[in-house]
């Protein structure tokens, strides 16, 4: 809503007609009858075994033979025909999703496994690139150089390629940006920004499609990025990885002449000249964490919502039963179950607010200042143009720094947002190291409530149940906490201009993010909603403890009371029942029954007062 209503204006949304010649229905109808030939000729998953591949692809050509004259007939006169109507509508939309009159394939040839090769050339010289990769030579350099962990920006640790969404958006604004200030063409423009639509899964009104075929498509694209986690300093194979799969995609399918759409041939979209135009690393990976980051927040805050709901909902069901509180883990005072739970909740609700807060730090992107933050090679208006483009894009707030250069060797805004995470852990540890406690037993233990049990606990001790999604909640808590001490070490090691250790801390903080999220909404719905409470052993602990004898400290004083819980512990007798025998110097008692009723009045005893001698 408030985006809708700030939202800068002044760019100009992306024009229908996107393919590389851009003249006319007939060339359109051409691309799109092209499309129709090559894409049918393998739709596989690059995970299938080779035998699959080979048999795939074999079957998918005698059926090509056939099919794809036919559809590229159809899809030749369906795109000239629309080629008209998009033109004179161009400049009406958002700025996203494929245009009209542009075939979108259904499917691609990701036969990255295949042992043929290609020859790419980059400034270290030739090497051989797997044929079916839309990722280039730079890559495959950084891929032979960091076999380090398996996991790549795509995984699902990192919530499933935010990192890659991040990058490939700012991939997009700046295509459109570029080509307002005159530095990149029309048709350069259009086929990295189709390119990008197509990365990200959008629709025709630029927002996430939902179309299954489409959806498929872009979750397959995510193979392409293979740079592992651990990889060189500030992220350079990362960028380049996203900027030669981009530009394959729009030479293979955008390019103006035949000879030009085949994977590894750059005369058109160049992955250094244009799609990393007025931009580098430095620049756009900080901004990337920073995006993936206020991406992934949304679905983080969500899932805590959930847990304070529920940790509030059994506050409600429990504010009438009473029990003992606990410190030095020796009986204290009395407390409800009920405050108790309540306590978790604004606990997390303290948590909540200071992930809140970390928007308006992470909003501010050092977009355009490039490599040292000085802005060499980008234009001056490009750094303000490029944040307002992305705010259209993401649907929210994105917005310049008063230093960008300080943007450039600070973490510490990403520091911030880590810390609050940690702080979040560090809360939900000590909560699911309570309900532990407070649920053991259920003989031996504690038992004063009752989690729902999940599976089963034990493989020789049967019937035996444990408390599983508490456990597990502890470790995502430790991991958390770990991954903080990494970004904390991270953010501190950037030296001059630029801190290198970006791709550790974008890694980290993605991380931390999606185990919190989806450990909270599971304990949030498989623990805590089923909690229920162990009324007469809360009861008995309540009457048993010794804490009670705290409210005899304003009636008969600290040191009678002290001798009075001395008596009940070496006669191992409740402490009601010391001072029904307990007798002053002339020989009445201490304490008469409806002194006793009042002063142990278990509402009284839970909240603020107490009775005067």
């Amino acid at each position: 809503m408030a985006a809708k209503k700030a939202s800068p204006k002044g760019h100009k949304a992306l024009e229908a007609g996107a393919s590389g010649s851009a003249k006319s229905g007939k060339g359109s109808g051409k691309l799109a009858a092209r499309s129709a030939e090559q894409i049918t000729e393998m739709n596989i998953s690059p995970e299938a075994p080779p035998a699959a591949r080979s048999a795939s692809k074999s079957s998918a050509k005698a059926a090509a033979k056939g099919a794809a004259k036919a559809a590229g007939k159809a899809a030749a006169k369906a795109a000239g025909k629309a080629e008209g109507k998009a033109q004179a509508k161009a400049g009406k939309g958002k700025g996203g999703g494929p245009a009209a009159g542009i075939s979108v394939p259904s499917s691609f040839s990701l036969d990255s496994h295949s042992s043929a090769t290609r020859i790419e050339k980059d400034s270290l010289g030739e090497l051989p690139v797997p044929a079916g990769a839309y990722f280039g030579v730079q890559t495959a350099r950084a891929v032979d150089n960091f076999p380090i962990s398996g996991m790549t920006a795509a995984h699902p640790a990192a919530g499933n390629g935010l990192l890659i969404d991040a990058y490939v958006q700012i991939k997009k604004a700046a295509a459109i940006v570029n080509h307002e200030l005159e530095m990149l063409d029309k048709p350069r423009r259009d086929a990295i920004v189709m390119a990008c639509d197509i990365i990200l899964g959008l629709d025709a009104k630029g927002q996430p499609s939902t179309d299954p075929e489409v959806r498929r498509r872009a979750a397959a694209l995510r193979s392409q990025w293979v740079v592992d986690v651990y990889q060189a300093g500030a992220g350079t194979s990362f960028n380049m990885n996203t900027n030669e799969v981009i530009a394959n995609l729009a030479n293979e399918l955008f390019a103006p002449e035949e000879a030009m759409r085949v994977r590894g041939d750059y005369r058109f979209v160049n992955p250094n000249d244009h799609v990393n135009m007025a931009q580098s690393t430095n620049d756009t990976m900080p901004t990337a964490i920073r995006l993936s980051n206020l991406m992934a927040l949304p679905k983080t805050l969500a899932a805590l919502e959930l847990l304070i709901h529920e940790f509030n909902s059994r506050g409600r069901d429990f504010r009438e039963l009473i029990t003992t509180g606990r410190t030095h883990l020796q009986d204290a005072t009395p407390i409800t179950l009920g405050q108790i739970f309540v306590a978790f909740a604004d606990c997390l609700a303290k948590a909540r607010q200071r992930l809140k807060e970390q928007p308006s730090r992470l909003s501010a992107i050092g977009l355009g200042g490039t490599a040292v933050g000085t802005g060499m090679n980008s234009d001056p208006r490009y750094s303000k143009k490029v944040a307002a483009q992305l705010w259209k894009q993401l649907g929210f707030p994105i917005g310049n720094p008063a230093n960008i250069i300080e943007m450039h060797n600070s973490m510490a805004d990403q520091l911030g947002l880590s810390a609050a995470l940690r702080a979040l852990a560090v809360d939900l540890n000590r909560i699911a190291n309570d309900l532990r406690l407070m649920s053991s037993g259920p003989t031996s233990g504690i038992a004063e409530i009752n989690l729902p049990p999940v599976q089963p606990g034990s493989s020789i001790m049967p019937g035996k149940v444990n408390p599983v999604m508490l456990e597990m909640l502890n470790m995502v808590c430790y991991q958390v906490i770990g991954l903080d001490t990494a970004v904390c070490g991270a953010a501190q090691a950037g030296q001059f201009q630029l801190n290198v250790m970006m791709p550790l801390i974008a890694f980290d903080l993605l991380h931390m993010q999606t185990i919190l999220t989806s450990s909270m909404k599971v304990v949030a719905e498989r623990c805590v909603r089923g909690i229920t409470a162990n009324e007469t052993r809360a009861q008995a602990y309540f009457e048993a403890s010794y804490g009670l004898a705290t409210v005899l400290n304003p009636i008969i004083g600290y040191s009678a009371a002290a001798d009075i819980v001395k008596k009940a512990v070496k006669n191992g007798t409740p402490i009601m029942d010391e001072l029904r025998s307990a007798k002053k110097a002339d020989g009445s008692p201490l304490m008469s029954e409806a002194e006793l009723k009042s002063a142990f009045a278990s509402r009284r005893l839970t909240k603020p007062g107490s009775l005067k001698k």
